[in-house]
């Protein structure tokens, strides 16, 4: 098993490598130029002083320097400063991950689970009304992106009933009851393109499994149909879902962005965009590099996670 995992590890470091690499040239391409921004008040500004401000910021140099440099900062865990207030982005991040983490957690169990209970339902009322119901449902939950969503369950309700959700953000420390209250609805709005896009896979596996030959004895057997489905069926089905689970979250991630920003959620998302809009490049290196470690570190467990839900994996058969 030390192998297995040992072996997964290292097969993510090219990844690591080139998402850095990528993320470095491609914040370059941000339209507009810092330098503009930062003198935009100054009406001294000279072609000296813009000089001596890109030097400083170190934006004079090629982009392989600039990589390595950012590269070896990584490993140190610096990811560097904000060019508008010199704080550390690490400390940024910190700041500003906790309603991030919140949400996504809040997203994926109920995601996951409604995703995999209803596909289950799905597969074992398999053309009947409640399958057609189910399926229509995640047709259109994949269909609608979740900003559409967001936005609607901010305005509709406002315009029809006189009812707006709440936007002013409170911290779970600061009250735990009201800070689930805000996070409820944006959590079950990113959660649903998670749960329908589960849901028809985990009727396609189960539809699958279930037709077994081992499904049959154990159904010969004298089994109960619960028993069956529950420790035979389930198990085996979920093992595709499960991955898809894991792609799903770099998905979750990027939605949390335009999510976090309609509620006025004060989390990682918001930061990224409003860093971008004001050029602020290492933040937005930073933020893009963090989720994209998450999202491989997250793969990684889900691929470790094959080898406990199906020992063949592990051993190599």
């Amino acid at each position: 098993m030390l192998k297995y995992v040992i072996g997964r590890v290292l097969g993510i470091l090219p990844s690591v490598f080139l998402l850095v690499f990528l993320v470095v040239a491609m914040v370059q391409l941000i339209p507009g130029n810092i330098i503009d921004l930062m003198l935009a008040d100054s009406p001294s500004q000279t072609l000296q002083s813009r000089e001596e401000l890109t030097k400083e910021l170190g934006l004079d140099k090629p982009l392989a320097i600039r990589y390595g440099t950012y590269m070896v900062s990584i490993v140190q865990g610096d990811f560097g400063r904000s060019l508008w207030t010199s704080k550390p982005v690490s400390d940024l991040i910190v700041q500003y991950a906790p309603p991030t983490i919140q949400l996504a957690a809040i997203s994926i169990v109920i995601g996951a689970f409604t995703g995999i209970l209803l596909g289950v339902v799905s597969a074992l009322k398999q053309d009947s009304w409640v399958d057609y119901i189910l399926r229509s449902m995640a047709i259109g939950g994949i269909s609608v992106p979740n900003f559409a969503i967001a936005t609607a369950a901010v305005i509709f309700p406002a315009l029809l009933w006189g009812i707006a959700p709440n936007l002013s953000y409170v911290s779970f420390t600061e009250s735990p009851f009201g800070n689930l209250k805000i996070l409820l609805l944006p959590g079950a709005i990113l959660a649903l393109g998670l749960s329908t896009s589960l849901m028809r896979l985990m009727r396609t596996t189960m539809l699958d499994v279930l037709r077994q030959d081992y499904i049959r004895t154990a159904r010969a057997k004298g089994l109960g149909e619960m028993r069956v489905v529950s420790h035979h069926a389930v198990r085996n089905a979920v093992i595709p879902v499960v991955t898809l689970l894991g792609l799903q979250i770099a998905f979750l991630l990027g939605g949390s962005v335009i999510v976090e920003t309609i509620f006025s959620i004060p989390g990682v998302g918001r930061l990224l965009v409003s860093s971008i809009a004001k050029r602020d490049y290492p933040i937005v290196q930073g933020i893009v590099v963090v989720i994209g470690l998450f999202v491989m570190f997250t793969n990684l467990l889900v691929d470790l996670s094959y080898g406990f839900l199906d020992p063949r994996i592990r051993i190599g058969r």
